[in-house]
């Protein structure tokens, strides 16, 4: 991996504690994964989460970590929903949260201004982990962003708990779990 110095200085999330800290300009951090709109990076005392709102102070152009589909208000389905919950991840493990096996139920129903409502249920790989709420933030930004829909509203669960029997095929082929 390539160093790269901070351009400025940015806020970031600690992993796995969750704490924000600001990262000070000239920080070297060598990023590990850019995956679902974010950085992962590691530096001197840990890993770090980056936005990509703050991708310039990695050298980079925001975008570069994401991508959000163009559809019409009128032509929302259920299915968009699940393409934006794999655009979420753990900033630890480079399996989106669908496939992960996280996300344990999902209901859309019409909100009184015809919106579409979204309600998700989902758990963490482990009960201890502090990055949960980001994960689920993060989960319900991207859901709000789905044009046609209104309301999101993404709770954390842990019944039942969750085990790596959850992952999914694909999921198990970027771990590399037969």
């Amino acid at each position: 991996m390539e160093s790269i110095q901070l351009k400025r200085a940015c806020d970031a999330i600690q992993i796995p504690a969750g704490n924000t800290v600001e990262l000070p300009p000239g920080t070297e951090v060598y990023i590990t994964q850019t995956l679902g709109g974010s950085f992962t990076v590691r530096v001197e005392g840990g890993l770090f989460r980056i936005a990509d709102k703050d991708a310039d102070a990695l050298g980079m152009e925001p975008g570069v970590a994401s991508s959000q589909p163009a559809i019409n208000p009128e032509d929302f389905e259920e299915g968009h929903v699940w393409e934006a919950l794999k655009t979420c991840f753990d900033p630890e493990i480079p399996v989106n949260i669908v496939d992960l096996g996280l996300i344990y139920d999902m209901v859309v129903t019409k909100n009184e201004a015809g919106d579409n409502k979204v309600d998700v249920k989902m758990t963490l790989t482990a009960p201890g982990c502090g990055m949960g709420p980001t994960i689920a933030a993060d989960a319900q930004d991207k859901i709000v962003a789905i044009p046609g829909v209104g309301e999101a509203v993404v709770e954390i669960v842990w019944d039942p708990p969750w085990h790596q029997s959850m992952i999914t095929a694909a999921g198990k082929e970027v771990l590399g779990i037969e």
